[in-house]
């Protein structure tokens, strides 16, 4: 864990969301879709709570939990510039495998967009899920995040130099076969763990959930710059409404998922 917490104390998580808007829109458009009309949602792995600010304007109660201590901090000044403090029953550091200060079934729908994909080991994978089912009502909706290995192999194929050790064939080669990747250079990305795109719905469904929808959050537009979603933002508003009303519906097409850097699994608590 310390290599997560080493990383995050330097990154600037809150701004990649706003470098990288289409991942923020498509997964609140399928998380709002999703929700229920009110009630507590938890905010597992929630970074400085981006997604967690969003709901506690739509009116939920959230609780907010995040590995990094830097990362909670800066959630609760964001609750308190936005005037969101009051919704927030709890921002506390949290290790996703051991939510302790939770009751069972506290949570009318959880998150957990982040720390799948951070737990190298699958017993801790496991943990994981495990607690976030522990914690959410039965029949309440669970929203997590995760990457692929089709996804990263075309990135370190296309870019081997940025993504050490995966620029020769021996280390693509042991990536394909383990999912495993560390990064060889010092403050880079942080070591992950991508799953195969059909192994993400049996894994949540062992641990319980019932799947309601994979979404690629990248959509069609992933590779959008800004010089390009600025030409669409530039067609006036309606033409830019609708635009992202395709973005998201093809968000849900199956045959994209492996084109997303992260994919939003979504399924309900039994």
């Amino acid at each position: 864990m310390e290599n997560i917490l080493k990383y995050y104390d330097k990154f600037d998580e809150w701004g990649r969301l706003d470098r990288e808007p289409i991942e923020f829109l498509v997964n609140l458009h399928y998380i709002k879709k999703h929700l229920p009309t009110h009630g507590h949602v938890l905010d597992n792995g929630a970074g400085p709570g981006k997604y967690a600010m969003e709901l506690a304007k739509q009116g939920f109660k959230v609780s907010l939990t995040d590995l990094s201590p830097r990362l909670v901090e800066i959630a609760s000044e964001k609750a308190k510039e936005q005037k969101l403090f009051e919704q927030f029953k709890v921002i506390e550091a949290a290790d996703a495998r051991n939510l302790y200060m939770f009751e069972d079934e506290q949570f009318d729908a959880s998150l957990m967009l982040g720390p799948l994909y951070h737990l190298q080991d699958e017993e801790g994978r496991n943990q994981a899920v495990q607690e976030l089912f522990r914690v959410t009502k039965s029949d309440g909706v669970v929203f997590a995040a995760f990457m692929t290995r089709t996804r990263h192999l075309a990135t370190s194929l296309t870019h081997p130099h940025l993504w050490k050790p995966n620029d020769n064939i021996h280390e693509i080669t042991q990536f394909i076969e383990t999912g495993i990747f560390n990064h060889s250079d010092e403050g880079r990305f942080t070591g992950a763990y991508y799953f195969n795109i059909d192994d993400i719905k049996p894994f949540m469904e062992s641990h319980g959930f019932r799947t309601i929808d994979l979404i690629a959050s990248s959509s069609i537009a992933g590779s959008l710059q800004s010089e390009q979603f600025g030409y669409w933002l530039s067609r006036g508003e309606d033409e830019f409404k609708a635009v992202m009303e395709l973005i998201y519906a093809e968000a849900a097409n199956p045959h994209i998922l492996g084109l997303s850097s992260h994919l939003l699994y979504i399924g309900r608590r039994m």
